[in-house]
């Protein structure tokens, strides 16, 4: 898997410099049939115009990186190609022509514009259609088909063989199970334990993927003395369903092997030093070009709105379950402490300008400010009211792991349609799932492309942002 990984990276870097060169011919085609001349090298790049080309680049291999369109998996998955392409295409143009709109002076027509994406969508899909066929053809000629068998006809058997044969790895060619007491016999069982030896030699087995209990340490032992002997790899797919249906990592402390049920990233010291700076700069930013002139003209209409502070405070959930004064603008009416409590949704407390503040998510941005104080982040799991965590803590199992990093001004649930508020419990479950999900995979590419999602969401307008 090491090599793949390394070789799967390579190629990346190679589709990355192929979209570098075929893109400098679609412009340059684009240019010779627009203004019937060649670009003159030089005076070309000492124009204006360096910065456009710039852009045209730059922008195209960025987003390229960020969708993962450079990934060797894409290659395979035609569907899984044409989707993230033209979702790289539409940000690369929404990028372009900000900065057209942005500059004015660019010196290309639109129909320049035209050609070049015309040529360079021609370009660089059929690139990676011919690269895919070639890719393709050299793994099946350079090596056999790798035959593999799996120990064991068990849902951990099962979960294995689907997994491999979901994937369609070139040159993966799956023989069968061997098992002497199959849990599900309809699988494509060859034989019992006893004959998989004469099998595997009989029929070159390259891989044995062993799927039973770790408790048969002898027959464990046994076939990984045989493996070794005759050249074959063996590799342990344990069954974890005793102890967690889910996702197990397995690091090891010098010959120690340590086995979690979880991989945070965050864990990791750098990981959470990366994502506090990169949320002081984003709340910087926020704080020093939106506040100025916004938070005026809101505060202004909710005075003239409805009678009360501007900045309503609650106490809410935060990394640890420590509780921490979050800060929104008030959209409901000044009620007691206990009405306010029952954030009923739509309903008459809510006030005219604070549905519009709820819709558009205007209500949210006070909460840099706790992003700032290190009580946020801008990406992470919904921070709830104190009372939702203890009553969801006693009805859902495991609630209480939202909580290992810093809440979030959006999530991933929300930006996956599990906004505002939720009282069904199975929605929260899901909610659950998600933030779980999250922890496990972070990355800041992930909090970006989050961030993105939920500004999408917010200029097409929701009706769960309440």
């Amino acid at each position: 898997m090491n090599k793949e990984l390394q070789y799967s990276r390579i190629i990346g870097v190679f589709i990355l410099l192929a979209d570098f060169f075929l893109l400098d011919v679609a412009c340059r085609a684009a240019y010779y049939i627009r203004y019937g001349v060649s670009i003159q090298y030089f005076e070309y790049y000492l124009s204006f115009v360096l910065l456009f080309r710039i852009l045209w680049v730059v922008a195209w291999l960025a987003m390229v990186v960020f969708n993962n369109l450079n990934i060797l998996h894409n290659l395979f998955t035609p569907r899984e190609l044409i989707s993230t392409f033209l979702f790289t295409l539409l940000f690369h143009a929404l990028i372009l022509f900000s900065y057209i709109i942005s500059f004015g002076n660019v010196p290309h027509s639109r129909l320049f514009l035209g050609i070049a994406y015309g040529f360079a969508i021609l370009f660089l899909l059929s690139f990676r259609a011919l690269f895919a066929i070639v890719l393709r053809y050299l793994i099946r000629a350079g090596t056999r088909d790798r035959r593999i068998v799996i120990v064991g006809a068990t849902y951990a058997g099962n979960e294995l063989y689907q997994h491999l044969i979901n994937t369609k790895t070139p040159g993966l060619q799956f023989l069968g199970f061997f098992d002497d007491t199959p849990e599900l016999p309809h699988l494509m069982l060859k034989g019992k334990l006893r004959h998989l030896k004469e099998f595997c030699l009989a029929h070159r087995v390259d891989e044995i993927y062993y799927a039973l209990s770790l408790t048969s340490a002898d027959l464990i032992r046994d076939l990984t003395d045989f493996a070794d002997q005759h050249f074959i790899y063996f590799k342990i797919a344990p069954d974890f369903r005793g102890l967690l249906q889910r996702k197990v990592n397995i690091d090891f402390y010098d010959t120690v092997p340590i086995m979690t049920f979880r991989q945070e990233p965050l864990q990791i010291w750098l990981n959470r030093t990366v994502k506090r700076v990169f949320d002081i700069l984003f709340s910087t930013l926020v704080v020093l070009l939106i506040f100025p002139w916004l938070l005026p003209g809101v505060a202004l209409l909710i005075r003239l709105d409805s009678r009360g502070p501007v900045i309503f405070r609650q106490l809410r959930s935060g990394r640890l379950n420590k509780t921490f004064t979050c800060y929104k603008f008030r959209t409901m009416h000044d009620d007691t402490e206990e009405e306010r409590q029952k954030n009923v949704c739509g309903g008459r407390r809510v006030t005219r300008i604070g549905g519009f503040l709820r819709k558009t998510s205007i209500d949210e941005l006070p909460q840099f400010i706790n992003v700032l104080l290190g009580q946020m982040s801008v990406v992470g799991p919904r921070p709830h009211m104190v009372q939702e965590t203890e009553q969801y803590s006693r009805i859902i199992e495991k609630y209480s792991v939202r909580h290992f990093v810093l809440p979030g001004i959006t999530g991933f649930a929300q930006v996956n349609g599990l906004r505002g508020e939720i009282s069904n419990p199975y929605l929260m479950k899901k909610r659950l799932e998600y933030d779980t999900w999250y922890i496990e995979n972070w990355s800041l590419l992930l909090d970006i492309r989050i961030i993105l999602k939920t500004v999408s969401h917010v200029a097409r307008g929701e009706e769960n942002a309440w």
